[in-house]
């Protein structure tokens, strides 16, 4: 029991001693937060402390929490306070009003030079001091910076561009002094007096006129350029076509009429001269049809250098040449065929008739007629003679022999 006792009085201790060290000793900052500890006996702790739990000492130290998001400076009418919009004098003596947004931060880890040189303290309306101080010399920067443009610079984005980095720059400078940076200046509006805005526009309308005749001429001379490489391409489309047709005609010809000089049109002509050409011109033929034709010269026959129409011209005179021939042969052994025909159907008819003359012929044709004879189904008997004729068969073959 008293162990149990004792026990948890070391509980309590432990847990009393657990929640009294992180409050009176320990000081939080948050993620947004740079911490600066400054002590009573040393100063400020020449280190900024970044997020999370810091060790000090109670009546010892002191933990400053500065902001380390960026604060943005709006010199615009939207803004409620007392940042108005820029009014300017430019370079040409003209009144111009600037909306501008600045925006800044401390420069990391010289937060505790800040807080060295007082300007942490707060003001009465709640600002801290460096970013009033800040707004001062961001709007005398800018005013100085920004006057170095005429009205037409601040229409030409170029130029209000180029302004606005040279203005961040000498910002950046006389902000480094005070341990601050400013990331951007941003212009977003430009306002002049009424009636200047409407030259401002015809003056902008110009310029817009100006880079559109520059577009142009840059379009008519990129036009030209292109038109002048496509009519050069159509005339090398032409030239090759010129050449492609001449190569073809030049093929055609060859392929039809052949390589020999003949003024004779007759068949076999282009052959017959072929055969008369000396070695070295038939050679030489042989040459140039090869390089016509791109055909190696084993493959090279007398074909190529007669050409299709003579051979043509050759195969329909020997067509007709042969046919005709045939034709005459075709004639004479058909007559000659007839004529025997005619003469062993004579001597057979002759023969025949010879033959069928004989009695023999003429008991052979009776019998072949009396083939044909047909008597009645009944026969009467009523013949003065006696014997009925058909029975009397002697006279009636005889009869049927034309005796």
């Amino acid at each position: 029991m008293i162990s149990l006792v004792k026990l948890a009085k070391v509980v309590v201790i432990v847990a009393i001693f657990l929640w009294v060290i992180p409050t009176f000793f320990t000081a939080g900052v948050g993620p947004n937060e740079i911490g600066v500890r400054q002590s009573a006996t040393s100063g400020v702790y020449q280190d900024d402390l970044g997020p999370g739990w810091h060790w000090r000492i109670p009546g010892v130290h002191k933990m400053i929490r500065l902001p380390s998001s960026y604060f943005v400076l709006d010199f615009t009418e939207d803004q409620v306070g007392p940042q108005k919009p820029l009014v300017i004098r430019t370079k040409d003596n003209n009144t111009v009003e600037l909306d501008v947004s600045v925006p800044m931060r401390i420069k990391p880890g010289e937060a505790h030079l800040l807080v060295e040189a007082g300007n942490h303290a707060q003001d009465p309306d709640g600002r801290f001091r460096y970013q009033r101080l800040a707004e001062e010399t961001a709007t005398s920067v800018l005013r100085e910076q920004m006057a170095a443009l005429d009205s037409v610079g601040f229409y030409s984005a170029e130029r209000r561009l180029g302004a606005s980095d040279a203005a961040l720059k000498a910002l950046n400078v006389d902000l480094g002094k005070m341990h601050l940076q400013a990331q951007k200046v941003l212009v977003r509006s430009v306002r002049f007096r009424p009636e200047y805005e409407k030259q401002l526009q015809q003056i902008q309308l110009n310029e817009q006129n100006k880079l559109l005749d520059a577009a142009s001429q840059k379009l008519a001379t990129v036009q030209q350029s292109l038109d002048n490489y496509q009519q050069g391409t159509n005339a090398q489309v032409a030239q090759r076509q010129q050449a492609w047709g001449k190569r073809q005609a030049e093929l055609e010809r060859a392929y039809q009429v052949g390589l020999l000089d003949v003024t004779d049109a007759s068949p076999g002509m282009v052959r017959a001269r072929l055969t008369t050409l000396p070695p070295a011109e038939l050679a030489s033929k042989h040459e140039a049809a090869t390089a016509l034709f791109g055909i190696p010269s084993d493959s090279l026959s007398d074909s190529y250098l007669i050409g299709i129409k003579n051979i043509q011209a050759e195969t329909l005179e020997y067509k007709n040449r042969i046919k005709a021939e045939a034709d005459a042969v075709e004639g004479r052994l058909g007559a000659e065929g007839r004529a025997m025909v005619a003469k062993v159907q004579g001597e057979y008819e002759f023969k025949l008739n010879a033959l069928l003359g004989s009695p023999a012929g003429t008991a052979y044709v009776a019998w072949q007629a009396a083939e044909y004879v047909k008597f009645a189904e009944t026969l009467t008997f009523s013949s003065s003679e006696g014997i009925p004729s058909v029975l009397r068969l002697r006279q009636f073959a005889q009869l049927f022999m034309g005796r």
